[in-house]
This record gives structure tokens, sequence and C-alpha cells, in this order.
């Protein structure tokens, strides 16, 4: 018995090494924070309020996430933000289509693939960014007639105690264990597209069973498509329109109620 309690505590990690990788607070809570009315215009080249997060639509799937800390997160990134000499922090980018990755990385110090260089191996970020926590869960893609075994990835952004879903380009309805892995995402940025990426009614029921707070729309092309899946959505979550494209969200401030956010699509200007 001692031989094998010895044994045991000698493959067990140290205090030091389980503090090495940071835990996500969005796996460990289950329950979104309900709140009150949350958004409020602002500018992107402006602070981010204190325990808040800024969300700028830029168009198809690219959005600009700012921090308090100052860390700036731009999603999908195609290499193209508009008329400006900014370059963001940390891109993510998935190659479903070449309008969500781009070669053009010059300036961007830190990259976050969704995929891998090994055929059907996925990907496996878990990094931090000063108050930012970036990681990812894969998905299978179409890919030649065949698919291709996590392919992509959902990426996960943790700041101000918020948890922020980016679906990407989403191919397939999700298992029990990437809704695990997940874990409660209170902002979910969702592909409504409803053929490029997945029919309606199989992403309307992801975004039913993840049940964020907030729901922004992107990769919509079109009003009707948009009309569509708001539609589809109205029996559970209320609609905002947010005049704009930019919001700034904070954990105490989420709505009571699940709501789809609309924010209209807009490049960046110095």
């Amino acid at each position: 018995m001692i031989a094998l309690t010895l044994a045991l505590l000698t493959t067990l990690p140290t205090v030091g090494q389980a503090q090495e990788r940071r835990y996500s607070h969005c796996i460990a809570v289950a329950d979104a924070t309900p709140g009150v009315e949350y958004v409020q215009q602002a500018a992107w080249q402006d602070p981010v309020p204190e325990r808040g997060v800024r969300i700028n639509y830029i168009g198809h799937s690219m959005f600009l996430i700012q921090s308090e800390g100052g860390v700036s997160i731009v999603t999908d990134y195609n290499g193209y933000l508009g008329p400006t000499e900014f370059t963001p922090d940390a891109v993510t980018m998935n190659r479903a289509h070449s309008s969500h990755w781009t070669e053009n990385l010059e300036g961007v110090e830190h990259v976050f693939r969704g995929w891998s260089d090994q055929f059907g191996i996925g990907a496996d970020h878990h990094t931090e960014l000063g108050d930012v926590l970036i990681r990812n869960v894969t998905s299978d893609i179409r890919s030649y007639g065949s698919i291709e075994e996590d392919g992509n990835s959902i990426f996960v952004f943790e700041m101000a105690n918020l948890c922020i879903g980016h679906l990407g380009h989403l191919h397939q309805e999700l298992s029990d264990a990437q809704y695990a892995a997940l874990g409660r995402l209170d902002v979910l940025m969702v592909p409504v597209d409803g053929s490029m990426t997945m029919a309606q009614d199989a992403m309307m029921r992801v975004v039913a069973r993840l049940h964020s707070s907030v729901v922004i729309p992107m990769h919509w092309f079109d009003a009707s498509r948009l009309d569509a899946f708001l539609a589809g959505m109205s029996q559970e979550f209320a609609v905002q329109y947010a005049g704009g494209s930019e919001i700034v969200l904070s954990l105490d401030s989420l709505p009571r109620q699940p709501t789809i956010m609309v924010m209209q699509p807009e490049m960046l200007s110095d």
C-alpha cells in the first residue's frame, strides 16, 4: 500500500505545474448571468470601458474584439479591415473558404489558425494575451466532396468575465463533447447564410442549445436570409437592432432574456 501511494504521488502534477495553464471560467461556470439593458454606442478608437468588451462588426464574419486591457483581436481575418493603418494584436482564421483567412499577416504578432498542418489533426490553442484567454474547439468541414475531421475551429475569447464564442464557418451540428468543451458562451457570433455553412434549421438548433445571452448574426449575405433566421428564433430570443456596427458589453449588464443583436457591418476607417 505504501509503495502504491508513493507511485501515485510521483505521477500527480505539482502545484506549479497545475497553474501553468489558466483554467477556463466558461467551462467551470455553467449558468449565464442575468442583467439589464446592455448596449451602448462606442468608437473603436476609444478606450474600452472598465469591465467591458467592445465588439465591432467589420463584415462577413470579421469582428474586432477589444478588451479593457488593450488587447485587440480580429476574427476570421481575411487581410483587409478597411482604409486604416490599424493592425490587431491577434487574428483568428478558418480555411473553409478563402474569405476567412489570408497569407497577408504583416505586422500581426499572434496568428491563430483554426486548422493544423496535418490533415485530420485538429489545431489546439489555449493562449493568454494580456487580460484575454484565447482557446478553440475544433469541428469538421466539407473538403473536396468528403469530410475533413477537425479541419476548422470555433474560437472562444474569455475577457472581463465574459465568454465570447465565434462559430466561424461551421459545417456540422455539434456533439455533446463539443458543447461541453465550449462551456458557457455569453456572446455568440453565428453564421446565418443557410447554405455555405449549414442549413438554417440546423444552425438554429445549435444556437438554441447554446442559449447565449447575446447572439450576433454574421455571414448573412442578404436581408432575406437574416430575416428568415430572426423569424425562426423569435419564439426563444428577443430581437434588438444595434443601430450601427459597434457595441460595448459587460457581464453585469447582459439582457435578462436571450437576445439576438443585429449589427450592421462597417469597415474600419481612420
